[in-house]
């Protein structure tokens, strides 16, 4: 498991996106995963939409971070696939892991695709420092999901 929370990306599937309309701009080999995570502050109108094995284990087609516009934070958004019965366990394991006064999520359940709609600031995440990498970011994003959704699964059981 330890091996896991350090994966690569090396075979993830990267894009950037245009934050207006949602377009691909370019298709991104691993190697832009060195790119400081500031990349995102430094082109605004960018999101960042990647797709990987590691994220595909815990329940997860793929992962979007963007900087908020106003707040300027590091925002990631994702569909996580859990049951609706996970409501209450979910957003007490969010409120407690995301520190700071600040530290806010959105959990919405879509019943179209059966998936939650889940968006959280990285800069609340445990371990979090601007000056990371967009690998390390999604280590640190993948880590942070892997152990919510085991506890939440393990309350359950």
């Amino acid at each position: 498991m330890e091996n896991k929370l350090n994966s690569d990306f090396n075979e993830a599937y990267i894009e950037r996106c245009s934050k207006e309309t949602e377009t691909m701009i370019a298709n991104e080999s691993s190697s832009f995963l060195n790119q400081p995570l500031t990349y995102l502050k430094e082109h605004k109108s960018e999101f960042i939409y990647v797709e990987s094995a590691w994220f595909e284990e815990i329940g997860i087609e793929g992962v979007s971070v963007e900087v908020d516009d106003v707040f300027g934070t590091y925002d990631v958004m994702l569909g996580l696939k859990l049951q609706k019965k996970f409501e209450k366990l979910l957003k007490e394991q969010l409120n407690h892991s995301l520190h700071g006064d600040e530290a806010k999520f959105d959990l919405v359940f879509s019943h179209d695709d059966g998936l939650w709609d889940l968006n959280f600031a990285l800069n609340y995440v445990n371990g979090y420092r601007e000056n990371i990498s967009i690998h390390e970011a999604l280590q640190l994003i993948h880590q942070f999901l892997t152990t919510l959704v085991h506890t939440v699964k393990q309350t359950t059981s």
